[in-house]
């Protein structure tokens, strides 16, 4: 019913811009919104690369492990490569790499991609840096995503302020950066440090480590929040993967605006 609904959906399209009746843009537009497929317990969305640049992204956490693997064919079956999957459990990973043996997995980011291909090129540029090196898996969890969205990206991890001096000595890294992903836990303030030298956006990712005022991230979230300094912009706590898709459409924009 859904593939017959599909097929006469694109017929109509495809019907209208032969006539000149729909425009080529308001088709890929209208095209944008169509199809998926419904699994009972999960609709997955084939179209999320003609709207994003990457196929639909599927989180593990929370999911129960026999509803990964059909999830994962489905898209499989529509795209073929490049299958990414966010906070994967070594028990997901081990069932994952039992019917997909091309996997790639990061243990300590948590991230796994199926049938992983590299671009042609990677484009512009991307920093990710840390406060210290306790925010590594989340930063990697930011660097994989930019980087299966076709971004160079350069790590620049432990260089928080407790040594600001570090920061510093790798002016050459960041200075011609188009967007800068910042992971610190304790207080965050790295974020408005480097906001306040950089000339490109900064993308601030509070994390859950730290003593107990801390809060779990809480203190490092409300500091980003908080910063005096402009042209931060803040996900949630531990969400390497938001920020990482967020630099990702921002250094594809300036691509192509040939920044």
């Amino acid at each position: 019913m859904e593939d017959k609904l599909f097929r006469d959906t694109l017929r109509s399209i495809l019907e209208e811009v032969a006539s000149g009746s729909l425009d080529v843009n308001e088709a890929l537009k209208e095209l944008s919104r169509i199809p998926f497929t419904d699994l009972g317990f999960a609709k997955v969305d084939h179209h999320r690369e003609l709207r994003k640049g990457i196929p639909e992204v599927v989180l593990c956490e929370g999911k129960f492990p026999h509803h990964v693997l059909p999830i994962i064919k489905t898209l499989m079956e529509k795209h073929g490569e490049n299958i990414m999957l966010t906070r994967v459990s070594p028990q997901v990973a081990e069932l994952v790499r039992e019917e997909y043996p091309e996997t790639m997995y990061h243990r300590e980011a948590r991230v796994m991609v199926v049938a992983p291909k590299e671009p042609p090129a990677r484009i512009g540029h991307v920093v990710v840096a840390t406060g210290g090196s306790a925010d590594y898996g989340v930063a990697e969890e930011a660097r994989l995503t930019a980087e299966l969205m076709g971004a160079k990206v350069t790590p620049l991890y432990d260089i928080g302020v407790a040594g600001v001096h570090r920061f510093f000595e790798f002016r050459k890294v960041w200075e011609d950066a188009r967007v800068m992903v910042v992971v610190a836990g304790m207080e965050g303030a790295l974020a408005s440090l480097v906001a306040g030298v950089v000339s490109c956006p900064v993308i601030g990712v509070p994390t859950s480590t730290g003593y107990g005022a801390s809060f779990k991230g809480l203190a490092a979230l409300l500091g980003m929040l908080n910063s005096c300094a402009a042209g931060v912009a803040v996900v949630n706590i531990d969400n390497g993967f938001g920020a990482g898709y967020i630099a990702g459409l921002i250094n594809r924009m300036a691509e192509g605006a040939g920044i």
